[in-house]
């Protein structure tokens, strides 16, 4: 029975100095900050919404990183594991100025990736585009896509932050 006893008195301290403070402060407001963004397209231009980024990855071997652009989803072989960040494909839009077919391109050879503030590199190849290369569009019509990849990593890669560039073009008509 003691502790049923005590658990009122105690519990009617902690409401006690609640609502004598309650009493004293002043009213206060919430004020939540929102963002406002867009993309702004111009008709036959093409606008890269965001980066391909293969993630945090750690390697006691050989293995690759792929980047699915259909999905988003990050898939490790061989002796690599993502460690996470935030890995995601890399994703574009662009419009039409009239009804038209637009063809996407993105690169058929690898590229290289060099890692910051020295000379070691990793090779990214394969890039897989979200979609078919070829859209059919109405007058003024934005489009968009994500562009995936997969990262090879070699045994004894250097640790370090690597990146480099690739190009996607769009082809109007």
């Amino acid at each position: 029975m003691g502790p049923l006893r005590t658990f009122p008195f105690l519990a009617a301290l902690a409401v006690l100095p609640a609502a004598a403070g309650a009493q004293q402060l002043p009213r206060q407001s919430a004020t939540p900050r929102a963002v406002a963004s867009t993309a702004l397209i111009f008709p036959l231009t093409l606008v890269t919404r965001g980066n391909l980024d293969f993630g945090l990855v750690a390697s006691t071997g050989a293995g690759t990183v792929v980047i699915n652009p259909n999905t988003n989803a990050l898939t490790t072989t061989g002796l690599v594991t993502s460690l996470g960040g935030n890995p995601r494909p890399a994703s574009f839009v662009g419009a039409a100025r009239s009804a038209s077919v637009v063809i996407i391109r993105i690169p058929k050879s690898s590229i290289t990736i060099r890692r910051a503030g020295g000379t070691e590199t990793m090779v990214v190849r394969d890039f897989t585009l979200q979609g078919q290369d070829k859209r059919t569009l109405a007058r003024m019509e934005a489009f968009d896509f994500n562009v995936g990849a997969t990262l090879v990593v070699a045994a004894g890669q250097a640790e370090g932050v690597y990146s480099g560039e690739f190009d996607v073009t769009v082809q109007y008509p």
